[in-house]
């Protein structure tokens, strides 16, 4: 007769609870200060003519929109488990983080095809007022990056905001450049260039954005578990596991790696102390405090023993 057990960390769930809370809280403040400035930054750029400062407040306009649906999958987040979400509502700070790293790549092709435009056809830019509002949103935007650069840095949600605020503030920072040498030089094409320049540095972070969420929600292997050593070393590590097999490893954020295993056991062996063998050992040796794990007998039947 088969014998199951699923195990979780409390403590490590107390944990996640209060490290999502100042998460929460940070992001909800950043998304005060990127909204509230956005407003401030349309109409400068409108004013000034200047394309850095439009492709820098359509990025504020997609991270206030991003900030929002981050703030959002952290209150959806904490709500209970049910019969048709098993597993609650954590992974949907995982999917808030994909639809935001998707959202950057496309402001940054918004950016190219203005700018192409721009280089095309030169605009006038009032360099002074660019310089004004670009220094004001610097110094915003670095505030912002700052509240969100203390929370959890593992956590794709937050990552995913605080990518967002980083492109704000390369874009508050090329504006500044371009704002300085259009005012004293009269050279326009430098706003363009620079808002390409930028686009490009957060197109890089937002790919690797994608990647990782889209993986986590494809349920793939955490990155940093290597399935067959981690077989290899259970077996060494508890004598009377003989084998292990359909190991099935996940995550539902990047912070809650789950794991289901069948292990196929000597015979005569004592089945209650080596599930709490196993599952000291992948808590302690790999951090995974939920698993699943099925208890065979040694003769079993199963086709991939």
């Amino acid at each position: 007769m088969h014998a199951h057990a699923q195990a979780h960390d409390h403590g490590q769930a107390h944990g996640h609870d209060h490290g999502a809370a100042d998460n929460e809280r940070r992001v909800f403040w950043t998304l005060v200060l990127t909204a509230g400035f956005m407003v401030a930054e349309v109409a400068g750029g409108i004013a000034a003519g200047s394309l850095a400062l439009l492709a820098d407040a359509g990025h504020m306009l997609t991270d206030a929109a991003s900030l929002t649906l981050a703030f959002a999958a952290f209150r959806i987040g904490r709500r209970p488990h049910d019969t048709r979400r098993s597993y609650g509502y954590h992974r949907f700070q995982v999917l808030a983080a994909f639809v935001n790293g998707a959202a950057l790549i496309a402001v940054v092709g918004w950016i190219a095809i203005e700018a192409a435009r721009r280089l095309l056809a030169p605009a006038p830019v009032e360099g002074g007022l660019m310089l004004l509002i670009a220094a004001l949103g610097l110094l915003v935007n670095i505030v912002a990056f700052a509240i969100l650069h203390g929370g959890d840095r593992d956590n794709l949600n937050v990552r995913g905001a605080a990518l967002h605020v980083l492109g704000d503030l390369l874009g508050s920072a090329a504006a500044i450049v371009a704002g300085a040498v259009i005012f004293w030089t009269g050279w326009t094409p430098i706003d363009p260039l620079l808002s390409v320049l930028v686009a490009l540095l957060i197109l890089r972070s937002a790919w690797l954005l994608v990647q990782k969420s889209a993986h986590i929600l494809l349920e793939g292997t955490p990155d940093w578990l290597d399935v067959e050593a981690l077989k290899a070393d259970l077996v060494a590590a508890v004598p009377a596991v003989q084998d292990v097999h359909h190991v099935h490893a996940w995550m539902l954020t990047s912070e809650r790696p789950l794991l289901t295993m069948h292990a196929r056991v000597q015979e005569g062996a004592d089945r209650d102390q080596v599930l709490l063998s196993i599952r000291g050992f992948l808590e302690r040796e790999h951090g995974i405090g939920h698993a699943t794990i099925q208890i065979e007998p040694a003769g079993c039947a199963d086709e991939d023993c």
